[in-house]
């Protein structure tokens, strides 16, 4: 057990669950076995706490950081702005200069709140369009966070939010007269969405552009067209998806403009930034309520922002995290073939997974883990593409890869035992509470 692995059993008797981030628990990767810990990472390598290299085609830090770990640009601009210091009873000018620049990229839009994480967006946007609407209810469709307002959809059915990312989600210390104040439809259905519009009191449809899949008949624009006549409040929440295929939000490729807009996770490449933008006669609704928190005015994360928003446009990252991402696609497909394989694959071209069709996919995803991390890989069945996944780094990944999908093909086909080849654990789906 190295010290990453110990320092995790220890964390787990100070932290409830372990760690911060979900999706960074070791249950979800390797149980017995993932690193847990870094002591550095630069580009797309990692290093852990025994000084073990890996090279990190898996969720690299969940997807903030496109221009790769520790971009010299974003950080040395953040150091020069941290000897100025990061906090002061005034203003940073940053973030009116960010402001600024989310605006011109979205001309639809006029005003801008900040905040440093994506659940405390996704609570501001909500609070400022329930102000400017004077309405409760909320149809939403994907994953939108932690907050009380989104977990209420599991106090009428404990399975509503598990078509969206994440399942086993238990609304425990949600108040209960939270209770049909939001309600889920599914991506593509319009027809599900315009009966819930037409059975509740909507005031506002929340809902991420694209994740698994892209809009299909047209369901955008309908979804535009039906906030527009009955005059309900669109937001995109796009912390996951923008900045990843189009410079700025994904709905643009769309030609599709919200009312309100979400930004994060890929906007400071790795520092905490995160963006409400919309039309100045709902962003104003803000004033006539209570939004405000001391870090949302620290300085670090509009500088990093600013900076990170200048070398995407120089190197048009978008264009080539885009281009990688299907190119892993490919690959993963012809691997599958090769091996006889059938796989699912899903989610925007930059942050692509697949998924065995097998009964055992959840071992499969496991052993890919075990076997992939003795080669120096931290990966699993997806990758957060940023620009320091090289066509060579890409391959060489593929060649590995192919190795253990030829062992899953002998499982496949009873030539080899899958229990045996694992030496822990199964790795988690969802949410489960820990030991």
């Amino acid at each position: 057990m190295g010290k990453g692995q110990e320092l995790y059993k220890k964390a787990k008797t100070l932290i409830p669950g372990g760690t911060m981030l979900l999706s960074k628990r070791p249950e979800m990767f390797l149980p017995d076995f993932w690193p847990s810990y870094y002591s550095k990472a630069k580009g797309c390598k990692v290093w852990d706490l025994d000084g073990n290299e890996y090279i990190d085609v898996s969720i690299m830090g969940i997807g903030p950081n496109t221009l790769g770990y520790a971009n010299d640009e974003v950080d040395d601009a953040v150091i020069n702005n941290i000897r100025n210091s990061n906090m002061s009873t005034l203003n940073c000018p940053e973030e009116v200069k960010l402001a600024e620049k989310l605006v011109e990229l979205h001309p639809w839009a006029d005003m801008v709140r900040f905040t440093r994480s994506g659940g405390e967006a996704n609570a501001v946007a909500i609070r400022i369009a329930r102000a400017s609407s004077k309405k409760d209810k909320i149809a939403f469709c994907g994953y939108h966070g932690w907050h009380d307002w989104y977990l209420a959809a599991n106090l009428s059915d404990d399975e509503s939010l598990d078509g969206h990312l994440i399942p086993g989600l238990q609304p425990n210390g949600v108040p209960r007269n939270l209770k049909n104040t939001i309600f889920p439809f599914n991506y593509n259905n319009f027809e599900e969405l315009e009966l819930l519009v037409n059975r509740e009191d909507i005031g506002i449809i929340k809902m991420e552009v694209s994740r698994n899949k892209g809009p299909e008949n047209n369901f955008l624009q309908k979804v535009r067209d039906l906030a527009n006549r009955k005059n309900i409040i669109l937001i995109f929440d796009e912390t996951t998806s923008g900045f990843r295929q189009t410079f700025g939000g994904l709905h643009k490729m769309y030609g599709v403009e919200p009312d309100m807009a979400l930004f994060g996770k890929a906007l400071g490449n790795g520092y905490a930034i995160n963006a409400v933008i919309g039309k100045r006669e709902i962003m104003e609704a803000a004033q006539t309520s209570f939004i405000s928190s001391t870090f949302w005015t620290e300085r670090i994360g509009p500088t990093a922002a600013l900076k990170t928003l200048e070398v995407m446009e120089r190197e048009k990252s978008w264009e080539y995290i885009t281009e990688m991402g299907n190119y892993i696609s490919e690959q993963w497909n012809q691997i599958a073939e090769n091996n006889k394989l059938i796989i699912d694959l899903w989610g925007l071209p930059a942050l692509k997974g697949f998924s065995f069709k097998s009964d055992n996919h959840l071992k499969y995803k496991t052993l890919i883990t075990q076997e992939m991390l003795k080669k120096g890989y931290l990966a699993a069945n997806s990758v957060y593409v940023c620009t320091s996944h090289s066509k060579g780094i890409i391959d060489n990944y593929i060649y590995e890869l192919n190795n253990i999908f030829h062992l899953v093909e002998k499982c496949e086909n009873e030539n080899e035992d899958i229990d045996k080849l694992l030496e822990g654990s199964v790795c988690h789906s969802g949410f489960k509470r820990l030991n």
